[in-house]
């Protein structure tokens, strides 16, 4: 068995979700450093509230959050929320008193994915960077895909799609919003709004990847 166990060893691997090669990481060496050097030398605009991405929707990265979301690999969300963590402690202040939320799906497409991308990055990020992890906001609309939909029907698809949860205990905290991909910004706008109701501090966003439009 000692003989043979190299040789299992290497068949049982599983792969790497982007180019099939056999891995013992979540992605291989290859696609790992091709996601990394995607990553944004300059992540952070300094808006307010403030959004850090850790690269443009494009290549790699693109190809990372698409099989994540439609291929069944949550993995590649933890990992995302890492590298997402690397360039938060990276390119801005400390501040031990932010919690991070991530953007909820509807329970039902939550239930259909078997997932919550965002909530996956979230962990990662939390999980790199020591920020608390919340989940005090939810998705009470079932909505359409934004991405078949111009700016103006993004907005009004996800008018009253988000809320509080009862008793959150969020006021006058400083709150980040985790998303996988910013765009037009109709989600972070929508989901911001019970928390300037409820007085929560949107100091930032903090996305994977930001889409850049023409």
């Amino acid at each position: 068995m000692t003989i043979w166990k190299p040789l299992l060893d290497f068949f049982l691997k599983p792969n790497c979700p982007l180019c099939d090669r056999p891995t013992p990481t979540t992605l291989c060496i290859y696609c790992d450093r091709q996601l990394q050097a995607e990553q944004l030398s300059d992540p952070l605009q300094k808006t307010a509230p403030f959004i850090l991405a850790g690269g443009n929707y494009s290549g790699t990265l693109k190809r990372a959050i698409a099989q994540c979301k439609y291929h069944n690999h949550p993995q590649l969300g933890y990992y995302l929320g890492e590298l997402l963590g690397k360039a938060w402690l990276t390119h801005t202040p400390h501040n031990s008193q932010i919690m991070a939320i991530p953007i909820p799906l509807h329970p039902d497409k939550q239930h259909q994915r078997g997932f919550n991308q965002a909530e996956l990055i979230a962990k990662g990020f939390c999980h790199h960077t020591g920020i608390k992890l919340n989940q005090s906001l939810l998705r009470v609309k079932s909505t359409e895909a934004q991405f078949q939909l111009n700016p103006t029907d993004r907005h009004q698809n996800l008018h009253n799609a988000f809320e509080l949860q009862a008793g959150h205990k969020l006021q006058g905290r400083s709150i980040i919003l985790i998303d996988d991909i910013y765009t037009t910004g109709a989600t972070i706008s929508a989901a911001s709004t019970p928390l300037q109701n409820a007085s929560v501090n949107l100091v930032g966003i903090a996305v994977s990847a930001i889409a850049r439009l023409n």
